[in-house]
């Protein structure tokens, strides 16, 4: 048995939430890659969790970890790594000397406006290549489906938490 040429073969049949995720992954990937294509190189898709964070203010890395439901040893790996990406600082709380506050550099709010753009750059690609209609009914009914799954709230509020 040979294996099926994957650019003929169909999308084998998924249920809703496989079909969901595996498209936001590769819309995911798109973005990425154009992030890196513009100079933004090393971010991953867990990174957007913390990052999310930060758009607002500075946070302590303790606040952080509370609201991904993470631990502080987790948040702190994953600040070492951006900020030696360039995309965040670390400093001393002027208030407590061993807290240390988090926030977004320059290189880091610019990757947030670019991965705004490249977003909407790939849903205006769809929306050229399937038809408005069709990105805007999908869009539609994921957002339905965040508000039956109880997601509304964390979504609006910039509290969605990495899985697992």
């Amino acid at each position: 048995m040979t294996a099926p040429d994957d650019a003929t073969e169909p999308v084998p049949e998924l249920d809703l939430s496989l079909a969901a995720l595996f498209a936001g992954w590769a819309l995911n990937d798109e973005v990425t890659r154009r992030l890196t294509e513009r100079g933004f190189t090393g971010l991953r898709f867990s990174h957007g969790f913390l990052v999310q964070r930060l758009i607002a203010a500075e946070q302590s890395i303790a606040a952080i970890a509370q609201a991904l439901d993470v631990t502080q040893q987790a948040v702190s790996k994953t600040v070492a790594e951006l900020e030696r990406l360039g995309y965040v600082r670390r400093r001393p709380d002027p208030r407590d000397g061993r807290v240390r506050l988090v926030a977004l550099t320059d290189r880091g709010r610019a990757a947030v406006d670019a991965a705004r753009e490249e977003r909407a750059a790939v849903v205006g690609e769809l929306r050229e290549r399937l038809g408005p209609r069709r990105v805007d009914a999908a869009v539609k009914v994921l957002r339905e489906v965040l508000t039956a799954q109880g997601m509304d709230a964390a979504v609006r509020g910039r509290r969605v938490r990495p899985p697992g």
